[in-house]
């Protein structure tokens, strides 16, 4: 399965991004599965930052509660993640991925979205 993350650039620390994951996948396949939004500072390792079951259901990281919100659009096989007041430590390459209920990565990460917050 293919999915594309998208909607990244430079934003100035405070500001907002929307990030987009649009997933090459049958409607059903996509639909009952959970979507995760992992990123990966230079350097480091990649992280859980939100993911959103199939029913709906949001997890978020600590680091992002608050602040991100994830949803998805069943009919657009794409989920969204909003990113406001983004703070320099954001800065990441933002991927996102299906995850069947055994926790398994069923899809391709991609090139990934980079997000640079910066001043």
């Amino acid at each position: 399965v293919q999915l594309q993350a998208s909607g990244g650039g430079l934003v100035q620390p405070g500001g907002s991004l929307r990030l987009s994951c649009a997933a090459a996948a049958s409607r059903s396949m996509f639909s009952s599965n959970t979507v995760a939004w992992y990123r990966q500072a230079p350097g480091k390792q990649r992280e859980l930052v939100a993911s959103v079951t199939r029913g709906g259901s949001p997890i978020y990281a600590g680091s992002v509660k608050g602040r991100f919100t994830v949803s998805r659009d069943n009919d657009k096989n794409t989920v969204y993640l909003q990113m406001n007041s983004l703070k320099p430590e954001d800065t990441a390459v933002y991927y996102c991925n299906l995850q069947n209920m055994w926790g398994q990565f069923i899809g391709s990460w991609g090139q990934g979205t980079l997000v640079t917050v910066s001043s």
